[in-house]
């Protein structure tokens, strides 16, 4: 990067390279450059991106780049200079690479894959890209509903990456035309390549099918424990999210919580070994010298081993090391992991107020599991408790909202019966709308109006007016936008392209989102955002109906039902649901 236009922004270290435990890398005959829409210390700290390199690397004639979303003051130098974007390691322009591999970790990144392609001198449009540019692929949590970028990624990734990323490192070394290659990379378990697919919709909007005969299936890896994983983790240049190593204790969730989309896209639940894990936790921390270590998943709680992990990897690694345990379930919190934890403050997810709708949501917690939990953790010094909820749940009441100001009286009756905590408890109480999500069994509900949520916003006003405690609720019109991008299908592509045009991207940063210059752009474009907020009937075809997940529509019609007659399903880990997964894997349990 030239150093004048380093001088101009505001954090250079985001942009010259060479951390610490960055691998050297040439040139080689298939160069590709893994892309995070967001700013470095967001992708330093993303798992994901690690273990794609790290499976790229690993191919003969294969090497992987770096590069991540330059923040605005960057954009702007790159611009004016008319200077291209380049990777992170090689200094190479991404448009001399042959493939570019965007991970799709939240609906709101969208744009800011627009502004990367923009910046780097490419097309926006598959159609409009020839042989001279890169293939543009893309994974990750939501390519499972691929639709609303399918008019700019030339290939998708659905599921597990490991195995299929190397198919197609493999793959591309072995073809030279990008018609070919896109031919060939489309009988590779996992991988959809949109321009390959017609979609023919009805008079009213509706879908009326698809091109395809076989449904697409994501890509399942199956050997867990023996997966690629990095042995080294490069150390930011400037603070990140998340400054620690990490390590990945398990994939998937037993839970079955039914507005979550990973709990059903990333079954079955895999977890890793007590030696694998502390074998690869002593190479990070050795390659890195991080003195904390995260242990990542979905349910960190649920991992079948958790009491011989931690003391396995507090004898393995040095004293100064600390252990990083994320939020627990309150039924799987337990006295031995809160103390592993620095922080002052534990975060709770009941998700709803009443026991009524944690049943509708199959959130399996009791009103026992809620205090027993908070007991343990003031026992063990902890004078803070964040709360997480969600407003506008299917079938959720007044009463529900009233529910969640309950909670917080439960608890400041639970902390101030015992005299000897004498510090003052702190509670922070946050509230999102509800969003719904492709493969869960709410992705057919609405999402609640503007005017609901500032409803249900007055009652928690209303009642938890304290100086412990505080309330806090997201923009509605960036939940929207969300519900609209994860539900959509290819027509919100060039609402996509229109609100780039317009100076949208870095949207998922609440002061960059503009919901005018969004609103605009559905309106020159001529689509209804309402079309995909609204509930969908059970018989319609959805967006990402030729995606095969491996999780039965039945099954989620039957948990829908389910969730409105307030019956539990309960946990994987007690029996199996028989949600179609076991078809291809089997059940441990």
């Amino acid at each position: 990067m030239d150093a004048k236009i380093l001088k101009k922004v505001e954090k250079p270290s985001r942009y010259i390279g060479g951390e610490f435990g960055v691998p050297q890398i040439e040139k080689s005959k298939f160069n590709f450059c893994i892309c995070f829409p967001d700013v470095y210390e967001v992708a330093m700290s993303n798992l994901s991106i690690r273990i794609v390199a790290d499976v790229i690397n690993r191919v003969e004639g294969a090497v992987c780049d770096r590069c991540f979303a330059p923040w605005t003051d960057m954009g702007k130098a790159l611009k004016e200079s008319g200077t291209l974007l380049e990777s992170l390691d090689l200094k190479m322009p991404l448009k001399d690479f042959d493939m570019l591999g965007f991970t799709l970790q939240y609906e709101m990144s969208y744009t800011t894959i627009l502004y990367m392609l923009d910046l780097a001198g490419i097309p926006l449009k598959s159609e409009d890209r020839g042989e001279e540019f890169p293939i543009i692929q893309a994974g990750g949590p939501c390519a499972v509903n691929p639709e609303p970028l399918a008019d700019f990624i030339d290939i998708f990734v659905i599921g597990d990456g490991e195995e299929s990323m190397k198919e197609l490192a493999n793959l591309k070394l072995k073809t030279s035309s990008k018609t070919e290659f896109l031919q060939k990379a489309s009988l590779i378990q996992g991988v959809y390549v949109p321009s390959l697919v017609d979609v023919k919709y009805k008079d009213n909007g509706l879908i009326d099918g698809f091109s395809i005969k076989t449904p697409i299936k994501k890509a399942l890896l199956k050997d867990f424990d023996g997966a690629t994983f990095p042995a080294r983790q490069a150390v930011p240049n400037c603070e990140s999210v998340f400054d620690r190593a990490v390590i990945e204790v398990m994939r998937g969730c037993y839970r079955g919580c039914r507005f979550c989309q990973a709990g059903f896209i990333y079954r079955p639940v895999r977890y890793k070994s007590v030696k694998t894990l502390t074998e690869q936790a002593c190479s990070l921390v050795k390659n890195s010298g991080f003195d904390e270590l995260g242990l990542n998943s979905l349910s960190t709680g649920d991992y079948p081993y958790l009491k011989d992990l931690i003391p396995a990897l507090k004898d393995a690694l040095p004293s100064d090391v600390h252990l990083s345990l994320p939020s627990l379930r309150l039924d799987s919190f337990d006295g031995e992991f809160v103390q592993e934890s620095r922080k002052s403050s534990l975060t709770f997810a009941p998700e709803a107020g009443t026991q009524r709708l944690r049943d509708v949501i199959n959130k399996d917690i009791t009103e026992e599991d809620v205090e027993r939990g908070l007991n343990m953790a003031f026992d063990n010094g902890y004078t803070g408790i964040k709360l997480y909820f969600m407003f506008g749940l299917p079938t959720e009441t007044d009463e529900d909202v009233g529910g969640i100001c309950d909670i917080v009286d439960k608890i400041r009756k639970i902390y101030s019966a015992n005299p000897q905590r004498a510090r003052r408890l702190r509670i922070s109480v946050s509230a999102s709308t509800f969003i719904p999500k492709p493969f869960t069994p709410f992705q057919w509900e609405r999402q609640i109006s503007e005017e609901e949520v500032k409803r249900k916003v007055d009652i928690l006003r209303s009642r938890l007016y304290s100086k412990n405690t505080t309330i806090s609720w997201n923009d509605f019109s960036l939940s929207e936008m969300e519900a609209v991008l994860a539900r959509g299908d290819r027509r919100v592509g060039k609402v996509l392209q229109r609100a780039y045009e317009k100076g949208c991207y870095f949207d998922g940063w609440t002061d960059k989102f503009n919901a005018t210059l969004w609103n605009e752009a559905f309106e020159e474009t001529g689509v209804d955002k309402k079309f995909y907020t609204r509930e969908w009937g059970e018989d319609e075809i959805l967006p990402w109906d030729f995606i095969d997940v491996f999780v039965d529509k039945k099954f989620l019609l039957k948990e829908r039902k389910k969730a409105y007659a307030g019956e539990v399903t309960g946990s994987c880990k007690k029996s199996c649901k028989g949600c179609g997964i076991q078809k291809v894997y089997g059940c441990d349990v």
